[in-house]
């Protein structure tokens, strides 16, 4: 599973980076806003850290004015990924985009349906956000399970960037379904690192080194 991390923070991004954890970005109109930074300016430093795929998303909503924000998008760094919102013309946008070979991150999807509308438009990832679903009493995972086994179904390249993820246990469990991407906050990567056993065993073997280098020979 590849790792990308929904943030526009530059100082985290490099932080996992430096542990060789982060494949790539995702971004919005809001993280870019909490980085406090320029649009352009803060993709262009991210693009210098993360050689994956950083996925760069505009306001526009209908298919004429996506394409044109997508063409500003990728000379924006080496590996954009265009992000298109879900709606008719989103995929019109996905479908001519994808002709030209450029990427695409279709976010906002809420179902299998429309994840099967994102595959058959061309797009290379379906962002699905599960935390939101599980907000409103939706089991945001199952819905991964469905568009796995539709993709499956049909070959579809169209890769699962699982989104809006809140925890561990979202990512433990768009592993086993074999999901090709999550991406998740910095502070979801960092809860991944603990266990209240590991810090335990960790402190018994400091006090005991403490214990034996005090011994008297």
């Amino acid at each position: 599973m590849k790792f990308f991390l929904d943030t526009a923070e530059v100082d985290k991004i490099k932080r996992f980076a430096d542990l060789g954890l982060v494949d790539g970005i995702t971004t919005n109109p809001t993280l870019i806003m909490k980085s406090g930074k320029e649009h352009k300016s803060v993709i262009q430093e991210i693009d210098k850290i993360i050689d994956g795929p950083i996925s760069v998303e505009g306001i526009a909503t209908n298919a004429e004015d996506i394409i044109k924000e997508a063409e500003e998008f990728i000379n924006w760094g080496k590996n954009i990924v265009v992000k298109v919102p879900m709606s008719e013309e989103g995929i019109k946008a996905v479908k001519l985009l994808s002709k030209r070979g450029i990427k695409t991150n279709v976010t906002l999807v809420f179902s299998a349906a429309q994840a099967l509308l994102v595959a058959k438009a061309g797009a290379t990832y379906v962002s699905p956000f599960v935390g939101r679903l599980d907000d409103v009493s939706f089991d945001g995972i199952e819905i991964i399970a469905q568009i796995k086994q539709i993709y499956e179904n049909y070959g579809f390249k169209t890769q699962i960037l699982v989104a809006s993820v809140r925890s561990p246990l979202h990512v433990i469990a768009a592993a086993e379904l074999g999901a090709h991407v999550c991406t998740m906050p910095p502070e979801v990567l960092e809860k991944m690192f603990k266990h209240p056993f590991t810090d335990a065993g960790l402190e018994i073997f400091r006090k005991d080194w403490d214990k034996a280098n005090k011994i008297k020979k």
